[in-house]
């Protein structure tokens, strides 16, 4: 996701919001060049920065080019120096898959473990800490990452659909449900926690069978109703 529609200066403002256009189109060296006078109009706006380095991120992995990965990371570390808020999730996400991507797994989780060292109060940097623990099986870890988040924000959308798919993982689709139909209620524009919720409550609600004559019958086993 690129970070279009934010910006100190309106020209840069205007560049990004072209260049995110071009990017979606597939059109990346136009994207670029609308990124690089993004950065040109504005260079304290980090937003150029993210944009440009998502790009030749997603670029490098296409080709396995390591020169555009490297040009990546370089692009992620200028636009966090002019993060002076340390709000820009985009970028510590970015930053941190590229370097996973490339087996440097201690260096991500420092580079968010830093961030929420920063941000102690934040739920954002706890979300990533405990995608980054799950991608790499530390799912009692990355339980806990979750808990905190929501203690520092209860209405964490991104928060819930996580703890959600931790808990359909362990085995427990009715939790599962409850933190997905949670997420959804903070956040109703998750297709994908929205399908979830869609599917788990078929399974733990299926319709009844019905005969060819009409007749409703039930699914379960009969020797276990109520005489």
């Amino acid at each position: 996701m690129l970070a279009g529609l934010s910006g100190c200066g309106l020209v840069a403002h205007g560049q990004n919001a072209e260049g995110v256009r071009l990017y979606q189109q597939g059109s990346f060296p136009q994207a670029i060049e609308r990124f690089q006078k993004a950065i040109a109009s504005d260079p304290q706006n980090a937003d150029g920065y993210y944009n440009l380095a998502a790009t030749y991120h997603l670029i490098g992995r296409q080709t396995q080019n390591e020169q555009d990965l490297k040009q990546a990371e370089d692009l992620y570390n200028q636009c966090l120096d002019r993060d002076k808020d340390n709000n820009h999730r985009e970028c510590y996400r970015g930053l941190a898959v590229l370097l996973s991507d490339e087996g440097r797994t201690d260096e991500a989780f420092r580079l968010l473990e830093g961030w929420a060292n920063k941000k102690p109060s934040a739920a954002a940097p706890k979300v990533e800490l405990a995608r980054l623990s799950e991608e790499y099986g530390k799912y009692k870890n990355a339980e806990e990452y979750l808990q905190e988040a929501l203690t520092a924000d209860p209405r964490n959308a991104r928060a819930w659909a996580a703890l959600g798919r931790l808990r359909e993982r362990s085995g427990d689709p009715n939790q599962a449900l409850a933190n997905y139909q949670r997420s959804l209620w903070n956040n109703r524009f998750q297709p994908g926690v929205a399908a979830r919720v869609a599917s788990l409550q078929s399974d733990l609600n299926p319709a009844p069978l019905t005969t060819s004559s009409g007749t409703r019958m039930v699914n379960g086993n009969p020797a276990g109703a109520r005489r």
